[in-house]
């Protein structure tokens, strides 16, 4: 039996670009090899597209050549300009390993989309509505689940910091892996926070801090047919938690550590599976995404955010979590591409 060309999308232009890396590289580790012949492409900071050998740590340096998705919907993969002249490769599925702005968003599956590929993950409509948080929000307060409080600060807004009660998160309306996200404890530092934020996107979510544990869920799957993975715990010291901005994120965590299965009550486990489903297909989601969640002392669960392509290293939430459920990675990615060439994105 012919093996499945996939195409793996990795780097991008958003300041998630290393992370996307490391995830294919971990991706590249489980691939069988003996179902799917890898095709790889990384993407530049700068947008500019590659085929590559490996989705080494420095790639871009390595034997690349420059190569295009067609728009063609005939063609159905990709042109290598080699010797002056385009080369077609033809795709039967693809795999954006890419997080965050122009990734994660609905941008690179809408190219997918008039390319007629195939690809893992998220369609365009539900990619765009999760990627903004307060619009999740929205979503998840119509079919009952409680989110922070929160209030959204436009492009050219601003709050009032005497008519707010602290402390505050503030972060990115559009952004991951907690980049430009801040804790404030007092008024002074709340204009502080907001310009962090904005360096990463004009839409600014400030919300009230619950207090209880975060937590989070793996799904993956299509509508009713949805696989849970173990939910986790994660336990901060100080500040936030922003494994992906440390120096070595492999060797753990300066301010946390995560713990899967989380070692919360067997009823609270079962609550918080059931919302992340609830929210998974509130949102559209298909394929795979993270849905995390507070769960406060009384037992109720908080939504926080949902990460429609989580990340895929060696330290991430959503592969831990699913092999404590009995499912390795190679085994989630074999589903996932099922799920993509089955035809039920539509």
């Amino acid at each position: 039996m012919a093996r499945l060309r996939i195409g793996i999308l990795f780097g991008g232009c958003s300041e998630e670009h290393q992370i996307s890396v490391k995830s294919a590289q971990e991706i590249a580790k489980n691939l069988d090899t003996e179902k799917y012949e890898p095709v790889y492409i990384g993407i530049t900071k700068a947008g500019a597209w590659m085929l590559c050998d490996a989705p080494k740590a420095n790639w871009e340096h390595g034997h690349c050549r420059p190569v295009v998705l067609s728009p063609d919907r005939t063609l159905h993969g990709l042109l290598v300009l080699e010797r002056g002249q385009y080369k077609v490769i033809r795709l039967d599925v693809v795999f954006p390993v890419l997080h965050g702005r122009l990734g994660e968003d609905g941008a690179i599956q809408g190219l997918l989309e008039l390319s007629s590929i195939p690809y893992v993950g998220c369609d365009v409509p539900s990619s765009a509505l999760c990627m903004d948080k307060s619009l999740t929000y929205l979503v998840a307060q119509s079919v009952g689940i409680a989110t922070p409080r929160f209030w959204i600060v436009a492009a050219n807004g601003h709050l009032d910091p005497d008519q707010l009660t602290y402390p505050l998160v503030v972060k990115p309306a559009r952004s991951g892996s907690s980049f430009g996200v801040t804790k404030v404890e007092r008024k002074e530092a709340l204009r502080g926070a907001v310009a962090a934020a904005r360096q990463y996107d004009s839409k600014v979510l400030v919300e009230e801090v619950v207090v209880g544990e975060e937590v989070g869920c793996a799904i993956l799957g299509n509508d009713l047919d949805l696989i849970a993975g173990e939910v986790d715990r994660i336990s901060v010291a100080h500040g936030i938690f922003r494994i992906h901005q440390e120096r070595e994120p492999e060797r753990g965590s300066e301010n946390s550590t995560v713990t899967v299965p989380a070692d919360i009550p067997a009823a609270s486990r079962t609550r918080v599976q059931e919302i992340a489903k609830t929210l998974y297909r509130a949102l559209g989601c298909r394929g795979l995404a993270r849905v995390d969640l507070f769960l406060a002392g009384d037992g109720a669960v908080v939504f926080n955010e949902v990460n429609t392509l989580p990340g895929m290293t060696s330290y991430s939430r959503y592969p831990r979590m699913m092999a404590a459920a009995g499912l390795p990675l190679t085994g989630v990615i074999d589903q996932i591409v099922s799920l993509a060439m089955s035809g039920e994105r539509r």
